[in-house]
């Protein structure tokens, strides 16, 4: 009978054997025939790493370096006349003291080039509620011809207190040239600027003779130019053609100064004007004054509505 370490030897050796037998069998198999794990593609939501989407660069916007014009051509444009006669029915029950007529001046102008504007006396004017403050130097014979003239405050630093704390009871604003100093010190241009109350030379608020700018304030109103257009209230819906016609006669003449004086290098022309009222929509102009219906005459646009 064979011992135990005999039959544990001759197990082990069998073990062995098989162990070896296997891996032979295995290593004959060809390369192409044993299974691969395929790679997981992965994507990128970036467009970044291998097998990533790119993104689609964004469409860059058009830009035009001046403000966009039309053809008018096609455009229905009427006289002044028409336009009165269409507006006024528009406002039909209002009073005819509290309703505007504006006009709104299109220009051919580039997007950065320099702005117009302007102080002009109507012949007709029609805002009465006009309040002017004078800076000049405290109880001097200044101040006291000036609150003759009518101002509702005039002063330095007192003038200038009231400011900062928000209390403006005036819509113009004139300073004295003894006084410019002093106006510069005070720092309110930050409260006055975006309201278009700081005075300075450009507009002739800054002034040796404020009893002429006074005078020319009391009948004058001003207009700038904001986005390419110049928009100017010209009168009451009261007003007769012939007055209105005066008004828009005069702005235009004004206006047309203002575009000659401006540099060469850049564009600046008229394009198109623009009646309206306070409630009412816009009509474009012709140029014309005339009405082009025949049995409309001018004096029936003169009579009480």
């Amino acid at each position: 009978m064979a011992s135990t370490n005999r039959c544990l030897a001759s197990l082990a050796r069998l073990s062995l054997s098989t162990s070896t037998t296997r891996s032979l069998v295995v290593s004959t198999i060809p390369k192409f025939l044993v299974p691969s794990v395929a790679t997981p593609l992965v994507r990128y939501a970036s467009g970044s790493g291998s097998g990533g989407m790119k993104k689609k660069a964004p469409k860059k916007k058009k830009t035009y370096k001046t403000f966009r014009s039309y053809d008018l051509s096609p455009m229905d444009q009427v006289s002044l006349c028409d336009a009165m006669r269409y507006l006024r029915a528009f406002e039909v029950g209002q009073s005819p003291s509290s309703v505007k007529y504006e006009v709104s001046i299109k220009l051919k102008t580039n997007k950065n080039g320099p702005v117009i504007r302007n102080r002009i006396r109507l012949p007709f004017p029609f805002k009465t509620d006009t309040r002017i403050a004078v800076i000049c130097p405290e109880d001097s014979p200044l101040a006291l011809e000036a609150q003759q003239l009518g101002a509702v405050a005039v002063g330095e630093e007192s003038l200038f207190e009231s400011i900062r704390q928000g209390n403006i009871p005036f819509n113009k604003l004139i300073c004295h040239t003894d006084s410019e100093a002093a106006l510069k010190k005070a720092n309110i241009g930050k409260m006055l600027g975006p309201k278009g109350l700081m005075p300075s030379a450009k507009t002739k608020t800054i002034t040796s003779d404020f009893k002429a700018t006074i005078h020319e304030l009391l009948g004058a109103d001003e207009y700038r130019e904001r986005n390419g257009v110049v928009r100017m209230a010209i009168g009451q819906l009261g007003f007769t053609p012939s007055m209105l016609s005066e008004n828009v006669k005069k702005l235009m003449e004004t206006v047309k100064t203002d575009i000659n004086e401006v540099d060469d290098n850049f564009v600046k022309a008229l394009d198109e004007v623009v009646l309206s009222t306070t409630h009412g929509p816009g009509f474009s102009l012709n140029g014309k004054f005339n009405p082009t219906d025949d049995k409309i005459k001018v004096e029936h646009l003169q009579s009480v509505m």
